[in-house]
């Protein structure tokens, strides 16, 4: 791991996922950088045609100059603060649209892992907008943690990795398992049965004895949990064992066959209050 991104809206959650970002780029001695994006307001008007016509508003304006010289001064604040941390720190303060800024800096940076803050959506909200950090999470080709409450990179120890074991999971396993070796932590490899996807404990048995085989998992152990659906059963086996982290790969799809399939990542993302590292497949 070479860098590690934050996207940071000074938030609770933004401000518990960039000390978690510290002390794990403190222990991979790795490049941290924040990243602030500033949405830029604008006065939308109907001219005589029924046009819309972008109006020019003083106020916002000004608005605008006094928060981007005061979140210039939080930064600025910020970099002498990590100044001879055991990580590089820098940031960036820009313009636009969040989730475009987050994925561009993504790209720039060619950023290893994103830690991220979510206060989760849920219904009307979810299906219609969604979050920037389901956004990411679906489009991110790096490793991303979406963080709600606080949390020490030290007193993760139990990571839950919900899987089928197919041929997908593989692609994902060995950035999990630099993240397991890096905090020490114990995988605990659970397949979730549904009503609608059941398969014999034999056979689940079989492929993740297989799974942990072929990727020459250490600390790791096998479950099986029965669940009503997937995302109840992730949140309610991550309870059951006390785990401090759950960890999923996902399909990344957008548009149509998004809202069609939906993603139990996202899901996971959305409803449980424990962090969760999420890698997309391609």
């Amino acid at each position: 791991m070479k860098s590690i991104l934050v996207p940071y809206d000074f938030s609770e959650e933004a401000n518990n996922a960039f000390e978690l970002a510290q002390e794990i780029a403190t222990k991979a001695a790795c490049s941290l950088k924040l990243i602030h994006i500033l949405e830029i307001p604008t006065s939308q008007n109907f001219n005589t045609m029924g046009e819309v016509t972008m109006g020019e508003n003083f106020l916002d304006k000004t608005y605008m100059v006094d928060l981007t010289d005061k979140r210039k001064e939080q930064f600025k604040k910020l970099e002498e603060e990590h100044a001879g941390k055991p990580y590089q720190f820098s940031t960036n303060l820009t313009f636009g649209n969040p989730y475009v800024g987050i994925a561009g800096e993504i790209a720039e940076v060619k950023a290893d892992l994103v830690i991220m803050g979510s206060k989760g959506s849920s219904g009307l909200e979810e299906l219609l907008i969604g979050s920037n950090t389901e956004k990411v999470v679906r489009h991110s080709d790096c490793p991303v943690i979406t963080v709600k409450e606080k949390i020490s990179a030290d007193a993760i120890k139990k990571i839950v990795f919900a899987s089928d074991f197919s041929d997908n999971s593989k692609k994902v396993i060995k950035k999990l398992k630099y993240l397991q070796e890096l905090l020490g932590a114990q995988i605990r490899l659970v397949k979730i049965n549904t009503p609608n996807s059941f398969e014999k404990t034999i056979v689940s048995m079989k492929n993740i004895k297989d799974f942990i085989k072929e990727n020459k998992l250490e600390n790791a152990e096998i479950d099986i949990f029965n669940g009503d659906s997937e995302e109840e059963g992730i949140n309610e086996f991550a309870e059951f064992v006390n785990a401090d982290m759950i960890a999923m790969a996902t399909h990344g799809r957008t548009g149509f066959l998004h809202l069609l399939g939906g993603s139990i990542a996202e899901d996971v993302v959305n409803s449980s209050k424990k962090p969760v590292w999420t890698m997309k497949f391609k």
